[in-house]
């Protein structure tokens, strides 16, 4: 096998189509169909299968394919690392963050990162949690911030920070609460979801079970849609108390006292196990000097 041939495999992979991946690499699709009967016929298993117009990964297609992303993901970070290696201070910083602590907190930790090593490239993917996920597991990224990490994965967490959950609404629909059965309100309210794969999302419906209400919902793509849809009293949503701190501060949104809440979470700073390359260990330092970051008190996996 070789790397082109694995580069291929996963274009096809992605697209769920020949045609796509071959216009993605810029070859033919005769290229991509020889590249992929190529390789099965070296590991002797069927990665692809027919579907519909397209085709998609088999059982053994799938698992080939989260080891492929991992080995590519490492031989592309390879040169970034040595040249981060040879010279730190004109390296580059890769980071994923979770929507809500992309626009909360990291623009306050890479304005302190930057006064003390302003020439190294930072690059900042923001995303869901599925999203980000994804990019630490192919190592696109140096560095993750966002929720728990799921047990069992290979992550090592750097530091920890604090922030809570709550439900918050525009005040005139708040006041309608008053005097009524807050459950049953809670159920008769449009509850604003962010996408699928969020984290936030799942938690919501975490809640939204534990209270054993099923009310309407309004799925959003973006804590920018939530804020501004609860702030003209679209609906309520469950949303963390740093991503609408200026609104609760102004008086456009209010927190509803809801049973369980505030839901008391964590931020996580997360690397894979390890020596941390100078750059991400530099932003580590800024998290844990002003960003309200802290060390875990134990080993968190």
């Amino acid at each position: 096998m070789t790397l082109n041939q694995l580069r291929t495999f996963l274009a096809v992979a992605d697209s769920g189509s020949v045609r796509a991946a071959a216009q993605q690499l810029v070859v033919t699709q005769a290229a991509v169909s020889a590249s992929l009967a190529t390789l099965q016929r070296s590991l002797g298993v069927q990665l692809l299968c027919p579907d519909g117009r397209g085709v998609r990964l088999t059982a053994a297609g799938a698992a080939y394919a989260g080891y492929v992303r991992r080995a590519i993901g490492l031989l592309d970070e390879a040169p970034r690392a040595a040249a981060a290696a040879a010279d730190p201070e004109h390296g580059e910083l890769r980071i994923a963050a979770v929507t809500t602590a992309a626009e909360q907190i990291m623009p306050e930790l890479l304005r302190a990162f930057r006064q003390l090593h302003p020439h190294v490239g930072v690059l900042l993917e923001a995303g869901n949690r599925d999203r980000v996920t994804a990019l630490f597991e192919r190592h696109q990224v140096d560095l993750v911030l966002g929720g728990r990490p799921v047990p069992g994965r290979d992550a090592a967490v750097q530091a920890v920070r604090p922030h809570h959950l709550v439900v918050v609404a525009a005040p005139g629909l708040a006041a309608s609460s008053a005097g009524a059965d807050l459950l049953a309100w809670l159920a008769g309210q449009t509850w604003l979801l962010r996408e699928p794969g969020s984290g936030t999302r799942a938690t919501t419906q975490a809640l939204l079970a534990e209270l054993d209400i099923p009310p309407l919902t309004l799925t959003l793509g973006s804590n920018g849609a939530i804020r501004e849809s609860a702030g003209v009293g679209l609906g309520i949503t469950l949303v963390s108390r740093d991503a609408v701190a200026p609104e609760l501060s102004s008086g456009r949104l209010t927190e509803l006292p809801v049973p369980g809440t505030p839901l008391h979470r964590d931020w996580y700073l997360v690397a894979r196990p390890g020596p941390l390359a100078a750059p991400a260990a530099w932003l580590v330092g800024a998290a844990l000097r002003t960003g309200g970051f802290r060390r875990p008190a134990t080993e968190v996996r």
